[in-house]
């Protein structure tokens, strides 16, 4: 049945699922290519197309998952659509960046800017609904936070969930839900940026792809309703979850 595919069935089904359960965890906390990357990893993947085709299956979770928050108008096209494409730009230009530099670095931020969103969402009161912020801080978050999340994810990747909701409650004066749900739409134009360029350079296995976009675009579906559902706190804890099994992942993986 599973011929077409180049894969065995029970190597569709494991994949199937893992896409499954990081497109529902991805939509409500990030960090779903945390679970995703490694499942492609251990079934024989080479890393770079790991990695080309964890974007693709991520893509089509954050598609859905947008396209779910415009449709129930939990976010307004209008509101969105500008950083959207400061996000693209950002992610496209990171894309670029990082075939130039020495990436390594990366390796050493990350944990550090990881420790800072658990101390934050730690710490911190998240409020269950949006409070006043100061023009300047919404015009940081505009015109540096969200271009530079995503020249991050053009360059890198994990946790840019996590990245965009930290800058949404604490520059933009959003609830957390609303935060993530704005978090969602970001990403999708960050993923798509980077999709692109792994496309041109035909490192994308595609019915390995195909296999993982339809777990992704099924738990997605589930995360976006569940969102607005959720307890925030419940939320909290879940973004704080995420990001310490990212972090342990970098220190001890």
């Amino acid at each position: 049945m599973f011929e077409w595919l180049g894969l065995a069935p029970d190597i569709v089904a494991i994949l199937f699922a893992v896409a499954l359960v990081a497109g529902f965890i991805d939509t409500l906390a990030g960090g779903g290519g945390l679970i995703a990357l490694p499942a492609l990893l251990m079934t024989g993947v080479p890393p770079i197309q790991a990695l080309a085709t964890n974007k693709l299956q991520g893509t089509a979770g954050t598609l859905t998952a947008t396209l779910m928050m415009f449709r129930h108008r939990r976010i307004r096209w209008q509101q969105a659509r500008w950083l959207m494409l400061l996000a693209f730009i950002g992610s496209a230009v990171g894309t670029v960046i990082v075939q130039l530099i020495n990436t390594t670095v990366l390796h050493w931020v990350i944990p550090i800017v990881l420790v800072m969103i658990l101390v934050f969402f730690i710490t911190q009161k998240i409020p269950e609904t949006g409070k006043q912020v100061s023009t300047k801080r919404q015009r940081l978050f505009r015109r540096f936070a969200v271009p530079v999340i995503g020249g991050y994810d053009g360059m890198f990747g994990p946790a840019t969930g996590s990245f965009f909701a930290l800058a949404g409650v604490s520059l933009s004066g959003r609830s957390l839900i609303d935060a993530t749900a704005l978090a969602k739409c970001l990403n999708f134009a960050t993923n798509v940026a980077s999709l692109l360029v792994f496309a041109v350079g035909g490192k994308i296995l595609w019915a390995t792809g195909l296999v993982m976009i339809i777990g992704q675009l099924i738990g997605a579906y589930i995360g976006s309703h569940t969102l607005y559902r959720m307890n925030v706190q419940v939320l909290r804890w879940l973004v704080v979850f995420m990001c310490s099994a990212m972090l342990l992942r970098y220190l001890w993986g």
